[in-house]
């Protein structure tokens, strides 16, 4: 039996930047300290805003700079920011034709920040590694053109993710070019793996667990696979198909457990044993998102945490389920407040709480435990300026993760992105 812990209690080491899509890790942890235990009564203090063309890639921040992606008319762009001011340091554009494309705000993947280097992918499969100084290019690729990848409804999504010498991104290529390990100092081709004969590749993001060994976590529209990050063989593989080819939300891992949700077909719990096996838990045994089971999350990752597990249902219900067999133990409300479907938020752990961002664009500060939700406090950041292809109360809403950096807060819509502090010693 695990032994229960209230995520008002964790700590974890400290960590400043937000390099990548969920922060180091892809898990939403914020490990850093001396961030705000209340919301002022006052609200929040913005420390700069800066004009953006629309998109949904969320921002990615290191070593003084941040990182963005938008469209501007028919090229894409990225940004590059003065962390502490928000002046425009440099950006970087590339033609890209959205015709066909649902959803065709702008770029949906966050950029990936390694060092001097980012790498960044736009909508229609434009991969570019950049330097972080001035935005000149070190090397490229296009999916479409180098592996005749065909563009997914909703747009190529998932950010590249870097282990070790390699970049590994999910290109969706023809053959066996699903995934695609780039050298990520000079582009070259180091191999190839899933074939996209079957499946379209989902909007998913890519991770890297280490249990019994490292592996690389692809979650894609006909099941769950672990890649070996060197040589891209298959470790082990779970197959399912995901309804609409929508697999969105990150896998939440958390050892010996893995765990994926999607918004029609619900959740699947994996168990790694100690050589890195894996075998399947639990599953939903619901494929209707308005009459759903355990866990159906759109976008939003779950937490795993002790015996539990929280997580966005599909019309915005947070829920708490039982670790160890998905069985559903409270569900709320509060946190998106519209019962409506697609309603999301993001959860990201920060020592003692959990820090909600919902798609109304509001920042909640939160505990979370089996006896229930405990809301601390909330405040409206940002204005939603994104259609949400139905009917919502608010008319828009905001999609983009935040990210959480130097006890800061940087989030965008489709008109600015905004800095806002959450540093506790400014509110004293």
């Amino acid at each position: 039996m695990r032994r229960f812990r209230l995520l008002c209690t964790l700590t974890f080491a400290a960590a400043a930047d937000w390099p990548e899509w969920r922060g180091a890790g892809r898990q939403g942890v914020w490990n850093e300290p001396g961030i705000l235990a209340r919301v002022p009564a006052g609200g929040l203090r913005v420390k700069w805003r800066t004009a953006v063309g629309p998109g949904y890639a969320g921002p990615a921040v290191s070593g003084g700079r941040v990182f963005v992606l938008d469209r501007a008319g028919d090229t894409e762009r990225i940004l590059s920011f003065d962390e502490t001011t928000g002046r425009t340091l440099w950006t970087r554009e590339w033609p890209a034709d959205y015709r066909g494309l649902d959803y065709a705000s702008g770029p949906r993947a966050t950029p990936t920040v390694d060092r001097d280097r980012v790498y960044v992918l736009g909508a229609k499969g434009a991969l570019f590694c950049l330097r972080t100084k001035d935005g000149s290019v070190v090397w490229s690729s296009d999916f479409v053109r180098d592996f005749g990848a065909v563009v997914p409804g909703w747009g190529t999504s998932s950010a590249p993710l870097v282990a070790g010498s390699k970049l590994i991104a999910v290109v969706a290529g023809k053959g066996n070019a699903k995934v695609v390990a780039f050298d990520k100092m000079t582009g070259k081709i180091l191999w190839r793996a899933l074939s996209s004969d079957d499946s379209e590749p989902g909007y998913s993001q890519p991770v890297l667990i280490d249990h019994g060994r490292p592996q690389a976590i692809v979650w894609h529209a006909t099941g769950l696979v672990s890649l070996n990050p060197e040589t891209g063989e298959t470790l082990w593989s779970l197959q399912f198909r995901v309804t609409m080819n929508t697999p969105i939300a990150t896998p939440a891992w958390s050892a010996p457990d893995l765990l994926v949700s999607g918004f029609f077909d619900g959740a699947r719990m994996m168990t790694l044993d100690r050589t890195g096996a894996a075998r399947l838990a639990w599953a939903s045994e619901s494929r209707s998102e308005s009459r759903s089971d355990k866990l159906h999350a759109l976008m939003s990752q779950p937490l795993i945490e002790g015996d539990y597990i929280y997580g966005i249902c599909s019309y915005g219900q947070l829920r708490c389920l039982r670790r160890a067999t998905g069985e559903r133990v409270w569900e709320t409300q509060a946190v998106t407040v519209e019962k409506a479907r697609n309603a999301s938020a993001w959860m990201v752990r920060n020592r003692e709480r959990v820090l909600f961002f919902n798609d109304r664009g509001e920042l909640i500060l939160a505990c979370l435990s089996p006896k229930g939700y405990d809301e601390i406090g909330r405040a409206k950041v940002i204005e939603p300026s994104s259609s949400p292809g139905g009917r919502r109360e608010l008319g828009a809403v905001v999609w983009s993760h935040p990210a959480f950096a130097n006890r800061h807060m940087i989030v965008r819509n489709d008109k600015e992105i905004i800095r806002v502090s959450l540093d506790e010693r400014e509110y004293r």
